[in-house]
């Protein structure tokens, strides 16, 4: 069983700074974004989590090993640095999609994303480090079969793009809605989803689908650990395999602590 600890964090009142007092160039306000996450990535990061950008002025976190007081420090640093604060909400579950629901809910029972009065909030559980085991965090890395010879070096970049977006949309509604998993394109032509307890065969399940439901080719290497970090390392490895053998699913036997 996994027991994932999710930490949705999300800008306060984004929307309405944009355009206060009036509107904000758009190169400005991305490159604000890509700075957050870039700093995000490396504060999480260095405590073994990972974060995925969704809509940049949302963002989802996969948080196991990181207490209410690293997540405070995370959010101190960020409002140290940044003419924007940001409010974070932790949730555990035995399905990302279930932990992400909650910290949701608690964020939003504190006030609207545009509420001026919401500032910084930090709610929710994470999980006691007597509770936490090397099973607690599954990790699958997605990446397209032969990306570079069908696609790279034969479209143009563009037409190269829809194609691996194609099966980034398929792939992640499909996880979200037959398997309870929360996926995310990382660049390039790879995607990692956050996972609850699923074995091999969900997993060329889902590979199917994205097959016939957009004629794109898949391969996934799937880790487990006790945080993103090391369930993330033992699932490229496994995704090494894959490239090895031509299998299309390759799962790590052994959890990482």
């Amino acid at each position: 069983m996994t027991n994932t600890q999710i930490t949705h964090i999300q800008i306060d009142n984004y929307g309405p700074w944009t355009v206060t007092p009036e509107p904000r160039r758009e190169v400005d306000l991305q490159t604000l974004q890509s700075r957050l996450y870039a700093d995000l990535a490396q504060l999480v990061g260095n405590r073994d989590g990972y974060i995925f950008f969704s809509r940049f002025d949302n963002m989802i976190a996969v948080t196991n090993g990181l207490d209410e007081a690293a997540h405070a420090l995370i959010q101190e640093s960020v409002g140290n640095r940044y003419p924007v604060t940001m409010s974070l909400s932790v949730a555990t579950g035995t399905t990302p999609v279930s932990a992400l629901g909650t910290a949701t809910e608690q964020l939003q029972e504190a006030g609207s994303a545009q509420d001026k009065g919401r500032r910084e909030v930090l709610r929710g559980q994470t999980i006691d480090e007597e509770f936490r085991k090397p099973t607690d965090v599954q990790l699958a890395h997605f990446d397209v079969d032969d990306a570079t010879e069908k696609y790279t070096d034969q479209l143009n970049e563009f037409d190269t793009f829809i194609q691996i977006e194609q099966g980034y949309a398929a792939l992640m509604k499909y996880m979200r809605e037959a398997h309870n998993s929360l996926s995310f394109f990382v660049g390039g032509d790879n995607v990692i989803a956050v996972c609850p307890d699923l074995d091999e065969a969900d997993y060329h399940d889902a590979i199917s689908h994205v097959r016939e439901e957009v004629d794109v080719e898949l391969k996934v290497g799937v880790g487990r650990g006790r945080t993103a970090a090391t369930a993330g390392m033992d699932a490229k490895h496994a995704l090494e395999t894959c490239r090895a053998t031509g299998e299309a699913v390759t799962m790590e036997t052994e959890t990482s602590e």
